[in-house]
């Protein structure tokens, strides 16, 4: 195999090697894909303003999310039914995480158990919950996750319905026959039927709540004693509302534009969310991330972290868990470069001053 050198090489090659339906599903976006192509283009008009001579000898990328201490602020997002890219899916992955130092979500719709990712040994992992319309399912869920020592709540709250996803219908998506969704196996949920379009859609509209509301985060606060994540928020508006009903915590997302097209990309939205939390919880950013360099616009711009999905997934289909721990150590390596030609030795100091936004432009041309 050709040296890597960046984390987008690996969806070349995943392209090459995975089944047309499956590749489709990872890589696509809703409808047009507008706001796929923006989650990137839109790091790219973000500039740097590097400070210059200051020792950088030592530069320390640790953190502390939710009380645990990891190695970089770059974190693991929740991708669903893992095993479609690679035989050891989701088990790779928690390996991979683990082995960087840093936290796994685990998605609600994995084709790996809560109890056996726990089983591949010690390692922070948090648990990405739909919240179907039998809630005892959700109560056994959350139950079963607190057990298999998860850390964390990671409440998707952007699709009540799923998105319409053109390239899943064109290829009648459905969960190949040989793998479950597992947590859903006992429950004779794991499973999709074969659709005249995406089987996907057909299984959410059947089993997901499109009534979850706000009172339903309060609620989940009765049944689990673990932290609550809300992902999805992309407003002021709902940043204080998120703070209201209880939140410890805003990843600030767009479900990797595969829910609602034309809204615009997450590192847009950003500073917005974290002009409202003002301290008060911790906010991430999830989407669009391939750089280094795109960590340190987020960080830059407010974001305690940020999450990865794709490459995550494209990763591990072309080189299971090695490619997963590569994609880590490469964003983990440019950050770190990053922060020294930036003249930054530790998160604390990335500073907004240390980038220009659009907006930024605008002000200075009124100057």
């Amino acid at each position: 195999m050709e040296l890597i050198t960046n984390v987008s090489e690996y969806e070349k090659l995943a392209k090459e090697r995975l089944p047309k339906m499956v590749y489709d599903y990872y890589a696509s976006g809703a409808e047009d894909q507008w706001s796929l192509k923006e989650n990137r283009d839109a790091f790219s008009r973000i500039l740097f303003r590097p400070r210059i001579l200051i020792d950088v000898s030592r530069i320390n990328m640790a953190t502390n999310v939710l009380g645990f201490n990891i190695s970089m602020p770059i974190m693991i997002a929740p991708s669903a039914m893992q095993k479609m890219a690679h035989p050891e899916g989701e088990l790779a992955t928690a390996r991979a995480a683990a082995s960087e130092g840093t936290i796994m979500t685990l998605s609600s719709w994995s084709t790996a158990s809560v109890e056996e990712v726990n089983s591949v040994g010690p390692g922070i992992r948090f648990f990405q919950l739909y919240v179907y319309k039998d809630r005892n399912i959700v109560r056994q869920l959350l139950k079963r996750a607190e057990m298999a020592g998860f850390k964390a709540i990671v409440l998707t709250v952007d699709t009540p319905r799923l998105g319409r996803r053109e390239a899943d219908i064109k290829n009648r998506f459905t969960l190949p026959p040989h793998l479950v969704l597992k947590n859903f196996e006992a429950l004779d949920l794991g499973t999709m039927d074969k659709t005249n379009d995406s089987g996907l859609a057909s299984y959410v509209a059947s089993q997901v709540d499109r009534s979850l509301s706000w009172k339903d985060v309060k609620w989940l606060q009765t049944v689990t004693s673990l932290p609550i994540l809300v992902k999805g928020v992309m407003t002021a508006e709902d940043t204080r509302l998120a703070i209201e009903y209880g939140a410890a915590g805003i990843i600030v997302s767009n479900h990797g534009a595969r829910q609602l097209d034309y809204v615009p990309a997450t590192i847009s939205c950003l500073e917005e969310v974290v002009r409202e939390a003002k301290g008060r919880l911790p906010v991430f950013l999830d989407g669009g991330v391939r750089r280094g360099t795109d960590v340190f616009k987020a960080l830059a711009l407010g974001a305690s972290g940020v999450f990865i999905g794709r490459p995550v997934l494209f990763s591990l289909a072309v080189d299971g868990e090695a490619g997963v721990r590569k994609v880590l150590q490469m964003l983990r390596d440019e950050l770190e470069l990053t922060m020294a030609l930036s003249g930054c030795t530790s998160l604390r100091e990335i500073a907004r001053a240390h980038v220009i936004t659009e907006s930024d432009k605008i002000g200075r041309s009124r100057l």
